[in-house]
């Protein structure tokens, strides 16, 4: 059976891509989920369309990450955090606190996208920050003794 994708399916295919898939999996499990339709004439034509607007945006939303990107290489936060006297903090710095910092410094970005190592000590830290696939930016935090 072939049919066109109307949404990424994992192991199969990116939206508007046709694939050949077995009539049952199409049948009882793609088309009532939403994923797919019948390649017909039309459907083909109508995936054609999407997948041309789609590079379109897509090209939108590289070109508005790679700017993020830009401010955030040149970002640094400061996060204020309990620590003994020999610089060993309690608990740790996580992506979350970042996230925070980033927000107050006006940049939104999704916390699940920001991973940093383990910090367990006062001092300069990179943080990641994944915007896309191909897209990366890294943040200076800087965990200072409250």
């Amino acid at each position: 059976m072939k049919l066109v994708l109307k949404q990424a399916v994992e192991n199969l295919g990116e939206a508007g891509d046709v694939v050949t898939v077995r009539d049952g999996y199409g049948r009882n499990f793609l088309i009532p989920q939403g994923l797919g339709l019948v390649a017909t004439p039309g459907n083909l034509k109508m995936a054609a369309e999407r997948k041309k607007y789609a590079t379109v945006r897509l090209s939108e939303t590289l070109k508005n990450a790679q700017e993020l990107a830009e401010r955030l290489n040149a970002t640094s936060v400061t996060i204020s955090v309990n620590a003994n006297d020999d610089g060993k903090i309690f608990g740790t710095v996580t992506n979350a606190n970042v996230t925070e910092a980033l927000l107050e410094k006006g940049i939104e970005v999704d916390r699940k996208k920001v991973s940093i190592e383990n910090v367990k000590s006062l001092g300069e830290h990179t943080a990641t920050v994944s915007l896309m696939t191909n897209v990366k930016a890294t943040v200076k935090v800087w965990v200072v003794k409250a």
